[in-house]
């Protein structure tokens, strides 16, 4: 949904795509892709998430199709072996397994990567610094639908969590993955 010609349509994501392969591919056995699914119609959902579906009621399950909601071709051959986390908000953090999955792996650092920088990426990114764990933003592995709100969120990461948030290239990562 967000790489097709729809509402939420990334145009960055077209050139992401491949980062995020180049990065899912190193180990995809240790690969959480989080998905987002949005209502399964207008007015299912609870609270403000309500009124944001009767807004963008275009982008429900009904309207768009379940195939819609599938992750990008690129990636979704590589599930299995990594792992989908399917989410019904911006942070995978909220009634999802990934907190159990990752306890599970005994994972310390999440490789973070994805859209849109200023929505579901910081949410992640928050919950994971609320978890302790050491997160590493992919900054050319990240897509927006606003420049500027792209732009504000990197400022975010380098200068409040500066000292919780690490940020680097994929070649850098991919040359010094281990």
């Amino acid at each position: 949904m967000f790489a097709e010609e729809t509402d939420w349509y990334l145009p960055w994501m077209d050139r992401v795509r491949p980062v995020v392969r180049r990065l899912a591919e190193r180990h995809p056995e240790r690969t959480v892709f989080t998905r987002f699914i949005p209502a399964a119609r207008a007015g299912d959902d609870t609270g403000t998430w309500r009124r944001y579906y009767e807004r963008w009621r275009s982008m429900t399950v009904e309207q768009l199709g379940a195939d819609m909601v599938r992750l990008v071709p690129e990636l979704e051959d590589l599930s299995p072996p990594a792992a989908v986390v399917d989410k019904s908000r911006y942070s995978p953090w909220y009634r999802t397994g990934l907190p159990a999955l990752l306890q599970q792996w005994r994972t310390d650092t999440l490789i973070v990567s994805g859209g849109e920088t200023d929505v579901c990426v910081i949410a992640t990114v928050l919950g994971a610094i609320d978890h302790g764990y050491r997160v590493i933003i992919v900054t050319d592995a990240l897509c927006s639908s606003s420049d500027a709100a792209h732009d504000a969120a990197m400022r975010i990461y380098h200068d409040r969590f500066n000292e919780q948030v690490e940020t680097a290239c994929a070649e850098t990562i991919l040359r010094e993955w281990r």
